[in-house]
């Protein structure tokens, strides 16, 4: 295993054991993160807010690796975030979202790109219209 799987792995590991201030020391200073819901994220302080930001909204997220692949400096993740939504979600427009109660298990992809032990770049994917069906956010459709 290189070193980008590794620092992917613990930076995982971490984020889901709610352990903040690892995370943190596993993305460099000015990284950028690339989000479905807001956009893209400058530097380690707000990439840290946007992570907690979900773990606050499921605290019994767990994360379940379809697939792990490294080439070079790059580690990519396939699999899902799964949940349940029982705390307030940070809204892309700033609002917070109350807790829905439900459970979800959203496909992911997260591609990381790392340098001297740090995350530089991390891209993450997931279908925003599945994350707010399965949390019960769209509007009905009429009948």
């Amino acid at each position: 295993m290189g070193e980008a799987r590794a620092v992917m792995d613990r930076m995982t590991d971490a984020m889901f054991a709610d352990d903040f201030d690892t995370v943190a020391s596993l993305y460099a200073e000015e990284a950028v993160v690339e989000t479905p819901d807001m956009g893209e994220l400058h530097g380690r302080e707000r990439i840290v807010e946007y992570l907690k930001g979900f773990t606050d909204a499921f605290p019994d997220a767990r994360y379940e690796l379809i697939s792990g692949r490294e080439a070079g400096n790059v580690a990519v993740d396939e699999g899902y975030f799964v949940g349940t939504n029982s705390g307030p979600l940070p809204g892309p427009a700033g609002e917070t979202l109350p807790a829905t109660g439900r459970s979800m298990r959203l496909r992911t992809c997260d591609i990381a790109t790392v340098e001297e032990g740090v995350i530089v770049s991390h891209r993450f994917y997931y279908d925003q219209m599945d994350f707010m069906s399965q949390l019960g956010l769209l509007p009905e459709e009429p009948a």
